[in-house]
């Protein structure tokens, strides 16, 4: 679960991505979690939870507006990543639940380098594939999952949270499709650009024919966000499930995707033949 990049308001001039263990930093990945989602009490991960996931072989990954140098007093902790472990089939993942960097930072490219530092850490670990669930109507956490990370998608789960109280969904069902990380894969390698890890060669652009496309219009996040309009937000949600839905159980995935002159974007669905599953 992802929250949306934006517009950045302010970059950091030095900013540290580091595991966070300590009680203090916990309670600190709480309250930016409220920042940016602005759940009731029922909706939160506690301090407990974020505890948890550094002990049991997950995730918790911090970026601090600031150097090592700094004075704890000195530094922002500006977004956080938290991800839990899993095993499917004998194999070992993780799932990134959180993803989260606060309102004026955003747009700077914080949430892009968390998952690159998520990336690096799994690797150490010789863990192959990190996953997470998205929101298939926000088209900027779309855009960065799929175009500028290189993850698939291959699953739609509607209502997959159940009712949320987040101000961001609108009061929609939790509709969630999973992005697929496969951290080594020649995908992912050419969506980064040439920041593979050692002994990774770099990729060329991976070429797929789009054969099916699904589209997600520019103001629908208007319309999750007014009460009068919703339903119209309510309708798009329920036409793209369908066709997502579909197209996954005739076997195409999300390859790529389009952010198009309109503000919307733009699901691009083909034949994934790369040997990658669990």
């Amino acid at each position: 679960m992802s929250a949306s990049e934006a517009t950045a308001n302010t970059a950091p001039t030095h900013l540290c991505i580091e595991p966070l263990t300590a009680h203090a930093d916990f309670d600190r990945c709480v309250d930016v979690q409220q920042a940016v989602w602005g759940y009731d009490p029922s909706g939160m991960a506690s301090q407990k939870m974020f505890l948890l996931a550094s002990q049991i072989g997950g995730q918790v990954l911090g970026a601090f507006a600031g150097t090592r140098t700094d004075t704890d007093a000195g530094r922002t902790l500006v977004g956080y990543a938290m991800a839990l472990p899993g095993v499917r089939n004998g194999h070992v993942y993780l799932h990134s639940h959180h993803l989260a960097v606060l309102p004026a930072w955003r747009g700077a490219g914080i949430g892009r380098r968390l998952k690159l530092a998520q990336r690096e850490e799994a690797l150490t670990r010789g863990i192959e594939l990190i996953e997470w669930t998205f929101d298939p109507l926000e088209v900027r956490n779309a855009h960065l999952n799929v175009a500028r990370l290189g993850a698939v998608v291959r699953r739609y789960r509607r209502n997959f949270y159940g009712a949320s109280s987040s101000p961001l969904h609108g009061g929609l069902p939790t509709d969630r499709v999973f992005a697929e990380w496969w951290l080594r894969s020649p995908r992912v390698l050419a969506a980064l650009g040439g920041q593979p890890q050692p002994g990774e060669a770099v990729a060329a652009a991976v070429e797929f024919e789009a054969t099916e496309f699904v589209d997600v219009p520019a103001e629908l996040s208007q319309w999750k966000a007014d009460p009068t309009q919703r339903e119209r937000a309510r309708a798009v949600q329920a036409r793209n499930a369908d066709a997502l839905e579909s197209a996954f159980a005739r076997g195409l995935a999300v390859l790529g995707y389009q952010r198009i002159a309109s503000g919307g974007g733009r699901f691009q669905l083909g034949r994934w033949d790369e040997p990658f599953s669990y």
